[in-house]
């Protein structure tokens, strides 16, 4: 099970091949919700999301044989960059899973970064063939379901306490729960005995509504599986969980946030007006998230929102500002 320790050795494992990326005030979101509010800029990472911390963290475990073998993994955008980009600067050889309908601009750089993409109908059927492929040889490298991936996934909290180690809340995206699974055994595994002062932060799961398997999961109490995503947060749409996220989410998250696409939006565009940031809507449902609980915020909390990724087409803002402007 992923624990605290795994995500510190993580961070020693992958330092040399991901950046520390930036984290900063905004001026304009404290104001506007009475905190001091913090952005994470994940969207600043090598290939424009969290996902190459993960995938170096499994990949650099595998042995010389197991890297022979080449990897195989499924995904609908980040994590197939991820993956295709750590396992070419690993010298690796990578097959991706995906479906038909991921955006072109994701299979361009998946294909960039040297992977060999394979297309498939559904999501559903991308993750069958994956697991076809693990039996043919090469090693399966899930987008959620390892505690090494999760552990990489993780060094994103570790970042967030150096950085403000007075946390009260931490907004994180779910899509299959792997990056909030290692957050969570960072922010909530900290020592707090050398200052009792600093209370453990509230750790709060966003996912949007067509993209919601998590919440959905954990009120019914048992794992489900959706039949399709609706959102377009395409990079939060696993179609189910989990056994390890699911326990984890339930273990460690403190609240689980559904926001509709168009509030989505609204937060992405006022981003990219007022801070100059682009990310994409799995990043901006944390905003939208912390939107609806500023009245509860206090003005010495210190909220930070985690922007996860930012791989976002010209021709898909393009359809968002004229579907929800």
């Amino acid at each position: 099970m992923l624990n605290a320790d795994m995500v510190r050795e993580a961070r020693d494992n992958i330092r040399p091949w991901v950046h520390r990326t930036p984290l900063i005030r905004s001026s304009s979101l404290s104001e506007r919700w009475g905190a001091s509010v913090f952005l994470k800029l994940e969207c600043c990472q090598k290939t424009g999301s969290f996902k190459p911390r993960g995938a170096f963290n499994k990949l650099l475990s595998l042995d010389a044989r197991q890297r022979a073998r080449g990897v195989v993994g499924v995904s609908g955008g980040n994590h197939a960059q991820g993956l295709a980009y750590a396992a070419r600067a690993l010298g690796i050889s990578a097959v991706i899973c995906m479906p038909e309908s991921t955006p072109e601009n994701y299979l361009a750089a998946t294909r960039g970064y040297g992977a060999e993409i394979r297309l498939f109908p559904t999501i559903h059927a991308a993750f069958a063939a994956a697991e076809q492929i693990q039996y043919e040889g090469r090693v399966y490298v899930h987008p959620f379901d390892d505690p090494l991936l999760a552990a990489g996934q993780g060094t994103v909290g570790l970042e967030i306490l150096e950085d403000v180690p007075d946390v009260t809340h931490c907004y994180v995206s779910i899509g299959g729960g792997g990056l909030i699974a290692g957050i969570g055994a960072a922010l909530k595994n900290r020592s707090f005995e050398d200052d009792p002062a600093h209370k453990v932060p509230r750790l709060i799961g966003v996912e949007t509504i067509g993209a919601d398997v998590m919440a959905q999961s954990v009120a019914a109490n048992r794992m489900i599986e959706l039949p399709a995503i609706t959102s377009i947060a395409r990079t939060l749409g696993a179609p189910r969980a989990c056994q390890m996220t699911f326990d984890l989410v339930r273990r460690w998250v403190d609240e689980l946030v559904v926001v509709p696409d168009a509030d989505c939006v609204r937060e992405l565009f006022h981003l990219l007006e007022r801070a100059k940031i682009l990310v994409e809507p799995a990043a901006a449902c944390c905003l939208a998230a912390a939107h609806q609980h500023h009245e509860q915020f206090h003005p010495d909390d210190n909220v930070v929102i985690l922007l996860c990724g930012g791989n976002v087409a010209a021709t898909d803002l393009c359809r968002w500002l004229h579907e929800f402007g």
